[in-house]
């Protein structure tokens, strides 16, 4: 199942490897950040280095707006814009990195809504990547 704005599945042969998913969406609990007590109550990171620094929520680390299709994965085993297909969720692309996500078998998944991002849990799937 392809999403529309999403990556279409590249040309080649892709490497089909066993990785844990878990969905996430632009909320702060997903994302760590909250809304500052200072006016104008902008959002900022929650934790981490940049704790207190604003964030632009539903910004991705490779600067691209989040959307369905983007996948948060550790950037030192697939580099931005890496194409994947996950069964169930569809043909996406690495545009992200989260702060738990090390190494090679695990990756987020973007949803919209937080709802959805719990309801798609945490799965792990032969997950089939074009590098």
């Amino acid at each position: 199942m392809l999403f529309a704005g999403c990556s279409t599945v590249p040309n080649g042969t892709p490497q089909s490897i066993w990785i844990e998913t878990t969905g996430y969406c632009p909320c702060g609990k997903c994302c760590g950040w909250h809304r500052s007590w200072i006016p104008p109550f902008r959002p900022v990171y929650s934790s981490g280095p940049l704790k207190g620094k604003p964030k632009k929520v539903g910004i991705t680390a490779s600067g691209t707006k989040a959307k369905k299709g983007t996948i948060a994965a550790d950037t030192h085993y697939y580099p931005f814009r890496t194409v994947m297909y996950i069964p169930g969720y569809g043909t996406g692309k690495v545009e992200d990195r989260g702060g738990d996500i090390k190494g090679p078998a695990r990756i987020d998944l973007f949803f919209n809504s937080h709802a959805d991002a719990l309801k798609w849990g945490r799965k792990r799937l032969r997950v089939q990547v074009w590098n």
